[in-house]
């Protein structure tokens, strides 16, 4: 019986390596159908057991001819029946691998070198089962086949592991970068690309190319994937990256996969910050400016690292002590993952008097910083802050000190930053602490420290850096922010009143409405005067002297005669793009360009059909439909739309067809109504069928996938 399982066994085996053989060879001409793709991405949850199963029969082959194991004919057959088993298996998971492999987004000499010695583990393993039945074969075959055998499985497992976590995954815990320091940092360099390297990279690299996108370098982050570009620098709305990113992690599209690690809240911010300010491959962190929000994030995650590397000559604080002094209105913890150094921070002013600083002597010698901002600290609470000899960072901004005992934080020789806005010190009372040569940042804006008092500053410590805040002498251009529309809806029947603003006192507001730029001379000036009794395109920019001109903010407005006293969609929408159901096609609300905006509706596989009911027959001549197109992602106009009619809601009659033009390679992304006119027709029910267009063009870069339809309103008129 058990030679006949072995034989079956044997025939199996043969059958598997001719199909190998077949797949290479015809693996540039083949097709694998979707049913089988499953089939393939199950390579990965297989492959263990035969590497297993093939490491053991190769380990016990190599000791087979030692004299106490030869005579054993157990042991022969045992070997015999890991061989088997391990070779069956790998064989299956070769084949599922090469499924996989003809999948788009696996290419690359890793793939190459992974599938070769993969295949080679099944041919040799085979072989070497064969040969073990020859009369020739010895100690020597054994011990070199099972050897090379072994070998060939360790570097087709490091080449699967390779392509699945990445170039250096094994040694990345023991390799990492050393920090760099903040003033040399770039954004793209130290903080985005770290980001792409631990989130990403794994499945869009040079071997892995998911989508045809690899984030390994700039030019190929600027050109994008088959989907199209990754983002538009500046337009984070408008990004794909981050419209993947904040999908329902339940949504295939979502990135990245379920199942990967994901990115953290930070991480999602930092991307949208890069991308708003047009994604900069070359700026430093320290050339963006202080307050600005990227800078904010990207020093916090930077510092920490710097942190962690420098050596502290005390012991840490015990846990228990820490947690006691934890509070409501106070927080002492460590300031990185296994430091002894300490930072505190103090909350409420109710909470704070100078027994707080007294509660914190069992741990002064680990306090490396302590933030008082906005506490009520006076000048002789600075004495008990000097005791903290290891103090590196000290912020007493808009707290109650007058100066006068500065002079007791002469003795901090390890104190790197000093903050004093909104005190009221004065430049004799900073001279003894602006000594100190370990003092590098001292932050005064809103103080009453002159020009020439800062100047003396910097004669006194020619290293320090000092921040001042920004104050407008007159020749610094700042730009306006754009102007608001105060408008509830953008959808209006006879006439709509424009309603525009600015948050800024004395700012004048320009604006045409035949889709030119306005400009500080011609334009109209906005004077809350405006009606419009037609469809219109509002493009509005704010001016005021001494201001750089805001951007343009784009309004459209539509005008509808008839509301439907009832609408129902007969298909639901795409999972995506859901909006409010039936009711938001007639809500008045009009989308944006971000296609995660909550009043898009959008259809893919079903047309868009919907029902409109009117409580009394009314009289109409046209019907539309404003729609979302962008040639450059899916979003298509409908290939056809079909308008029926009646007063008999399951009699209807077409009255009305058009096929809107499609757009091409070069079109712009616009949001566009489309109207379908006819003669005038007495209705009280009308049914609207508008269909995707099933097939992207060819010059496409998902070409032959279905496009996205999205409509946020119909126009009854």
């Amino acid at each position: 019986m058990k030679s006949k399982l072995n034989a079956y066994a044997v025939s199996v085996i043969f059958c598997l390596n001719i199909l190998i053989i077949f797949l290479l060879i015809f693996e540039q001409q083949l097709e694998i159908p979707q049913w089988l793709q499953p089939i393939g991405r199950m390579h990965p949850m297989l492959l263990h057991f035969p590497i297993v199963l093939l490491i053991l029969a190769a380990g016990l082959e190599f000791f087979r001819f030692k004299p106490v194991n030869k005579e054993i004919s157990f042991y022969y057959n045992f070997t015999t029946g890991l061989f088997l088993s391990g070779i069956l298996l790998s064989g299956i998971t070769v084949l599922m691998g090469l499924f996989l492999s003809l999948e788009d987004g696996y290419e690359g000499d890793t793939l190459i070198y992974h599938k070769w010695f993969g295949v080679s583990t099944v041919f040799l393993s085979s072989v070497l089962y064969k040969l073990r039945d020859f009369k020739w074969y010895n100690e020597i075959s054994a011990k070199a086949g099972s050897i090379t055998l072994a070998l060939i499985l360790i570097v087709a497992g490091h080449f699967g592991a390779v392509l699945t976590h990445g170039d250096n995954f094994v040694l990345e815990p023991i390799s990492k970068p050393i920090p760099v320091p903040l003033d040399q940092a770039r954004v793209y360099d130290h903080v985005i690309q770290p980001i792409f390297q631990e989130k990403c990279v794994s499945c869009h690299n040079d071997q892995k190319l998911k989508g045809s996108l690899k984030l390994t370098d700039s030019l190929s982050i600027l050109k994008g994937g088959k989907t199209g570009k990754l983002f538009i620098a500046g337009k984070p709305n408008l990004s794909l990256l981050l419209e993947r990113i904040h999908l329902p992690s339940t949504v295939k599209k979502h990135m990245p996969p379920s199942g990967k690690p994901q990115l953290t809240d930070e991480e999602s911010e930092l991307l949208f910050l890069w991308i708003k300010g047009n994604a900069s491959f070359s700026k430093k962190v320290m050339d963006l400016d202080q307050n600005d929000s990227l800078r904010v994030l990207a020093t916090s995650r930077l510092k920490p690292a710097e942190i962690q590397e420098e050596g502290f000559d005390f012991d840490a604080a015990d846990d228990e002590t820490i947690k006691k002094l934890n509070t409501f209105y106070r927080l002492v913890a460590p300031v990185s993952q296994g430091s002894p150094a300490l930072a505190v921070s103090f909350f409420s002013k109710s909470g704070f008097d100078s027994k707080s600083l007294d509660e914190l002597t069992a741990i002064k010698d680990q306090i490396i910083s302590l933030r008082l901002s906005r506490m009520p600290v006076k000048d002789a609470d600075l004495s008990k802050i000097s005791k903290f000899k290891s103090l590196q960072n000290l912020d007493l901004n808009f707290t109650d000190i007058t100066g006068s005992g500065l002079k007791e934080l002469s003795g901090l020789k390890f104190l790197k930053s000093l903050s004093l806005s909104g005190t009221q010190v004065n430049l004799k009372q900073v001279q003894p602490v602006i000594a100190l040569k370990s003092l590098e940042e001292l932050t005064i804006w809103n103080t009453s420290f002159s020009a020439k008092d800062i100047q003396e500053l910097k004669r006194l410590n020619k290293n320090l850096k000092i921040i001042t805040g920004f104050k407008d002498d007159g020749t610094t251009l700042i730009r306006l922010s754009q102007p608001l529309l105060k408008n509830s809806s953008r959808v209006f029947k006879d006439q709509s009143a424009i309603e525009l603003s600015h948050p800024r006192q004395g700012v004048t507001i320009r604006y045409t409405l035949d889709g030119t730029e306005p400009d500080s001379l011609t334009s109209a000036v906005f004077k809350n005067d405006l009606n419009i009794k037609m469809n219109a395109t509002i493009k509005a920019k704010a001016y005021k002297k001494g201001w750089l001109s805001s951007e343009v903010s784009t309004f459209g407005f539509l005008r509808t005669a008839i509301k439907p006293d009832m609408i129902n969609l007969l298909f639901v929408p795409n999972e995506y793009h859901k909006a409010a159901g039936a009711k938001s096609l007639i809500d008045g609300q009009l989308g944006d360009f971000d296609t995660n905006n909550n009043n898009w509706l959008g259809f893919q596989e079903n047309n868009l059909e919907v029902l409109l009911e009117f409580k009394t027959v009314r009289k109409i001549e046209n019907i539309a439909l404003n729609t979302l197109i962008s040639s450059n992602g899916s979003a298509f106009p409908p290939t056809s739309i079909q308008i029926y009619g009646g007063t008999d809601k399951n009699n209807l009659n077409l009255i009305a067809t058009l096929n809107p033009e499609m757009p091409v390679k070069t079109s712009q992304q616009e949001i566009k109504t489309i109207y379908t006119s006819f003669k005038p027709q007495t209705v009280s029910h009308l049914k609207i069928i508008a269909k995707p267009l099933r097939k992207l063009p060819v010059w496409h870069q998902a070409k032959g996938k279905p496009a996205l339809l999205l409509v946020d309103e119909v126009l009854v008129n």
